[in-house]
């Protein structure tokens, strides 16, 4: 049985005038983020989960960038996330 990996959802990814709710910044504890580039993602609240997939790195702080099918509502900011593997 592999470990759970999670993250937490740290914010939107933003731009000067607008923000994406498609795209979040994750951050992971004590890993590194580039070996779960490509891996799937998915954020679960009650009944609701929204899958999201891993599209790169995002500075050098160790977040990552994370694509969702579907806009993540702005609870989900700071919530935790967990990787599929």
């Amino acid at each position: 049985m592999t470990p759970q990996i999670n993250g937490r959802i740290t914010n939107y990814r933003t731009g000067p005038l607008s923000q994406n709710a498609k795209e979040c910044l994750v951050q992971f504890e004590g890993t590194t983020p580039a070996q779960y580039i490509g891996k799937k993602v998915v954020w679960t609240q009650g009944k609701t989960q929204l899958a999201g997939r891993v599209m790169g790195l995002h500075g050098k702080n160790g977040m990552v960038r994370v694509k969702f099918v579907h806009g993540v509502p702005g609870q989900a900011i700071g919530s935790m996330v967990q990787v599929t593997v």
